[in-house]
């Protein structure tokens, strides 16, 4: 095998276990194979080799789940990514001033996960469980990571991609594009029932001196509450806190 096919396995094999999410915690070969594209017999040998590792697990006749040799890498990875007390208190402030739940997300690949969250003291939230992940096929924390300015410089195709993914009509790759130009100019992004019926959000982005985008800062809620009166202040206040988690120093924790 040629260092070419080494690195084209690897990506593939990162590719299967990124299908697991909290949409799709389990799969069966079958489904895997049709999602992925691949050929039976490559996505076999991949979750034999990962199965083999750890990475994966049988829980069933052709049905797999992540593994048991994650819990390490994710104890490592929630001591290495602790988030700074000044960063939760801005999150806090957050939602505290606007009355909804305030989340930090980074971008993962082609999704965002959720590292923090202060929730909204109001007894109707939309709730985001901290840790998940989700598409960056929709929503406004979305749009704002995909304002990070290399992310479409290293793969231009990344938006029609996404759209793929989008249960979105077949003219959606357009409409993103167009969302994540505006989100880069206006320095923030609104939506409205993309990921879930009735829930809207607004995000902007924490950006590092040198521009790059390590995070978006976002609230969400129900779209009854997020109506015209009210969308200006809460874009200002989720711009504060972006600003306020800058001026922290907090530098984040995907960008290079």
């Amino acid at each position: 095998m040629s260092d070419g096919d080494g690195v084209r396995s690897v990506h593939r094999a990162l590719d299967l276990l990124e299908r697991f999410d909290d949409e799709h915690p389990t799969w069966t070969l079958a489904a895997l194979t049709a999602a992925s594209g691949l050929p039976k017999t490559t996505v076999l040998r991949l979750v034999t080799t990962l199965e083999q590792r750890g990475l994966v697990a049988s829980i069933g006749p052709g049905r797999y789940a992540i593994g048991p040799g994650f819990l390490r890498w994710s104890r490592l990875s929630s001591e290495a990514m602790e988030i700074p007390p000044a960063v939760r208190a801005a999150l806090g402030k957050l939602a505290a001033d606007t009355g909804e739940t305030a989340n930090l997300y980074i971008r993962v690949g082609r999704t965002r996960v959720c590292l923090a969250q202060a929730q909204g003291p109001l007894n109707v939230r939309h709730m985001v469980v901290v840790g998940s992940s989700m598409p960056l096929w929709g929503g406004a924390a979305s749009k704002v990571l995909l304002t990070d300015p290399p992310v479409l410089d290293v793969d231009p195709s990344l938006i029609e991609e996404l759209a793929l993914e989008a249960p979105r009509p077949a003219d959606y790759a357009k409409r993103l594009r167009v969302a994540v130009t505006e989100a880069a100019a206006r320095g923030f992004a609104i939506s409205h029932g993309e990921r879930e019926l009735g829930a809207s959000g607004v995000a902007a982005p924490v950006r590092r001196p040198d521009g790059r985008v390590v995070a978006a800062i976002a609230i969400g809620g129900p779209t009854t509450r997020f109506s015209d009166d009210r969308l200006p202040p809460y874009v200002h206040a989720v711009r504060r806190c972006a600003a306020t988690i800058v001026a922290t120093g907090w530098s984040g924790f995907s960008a290079a």
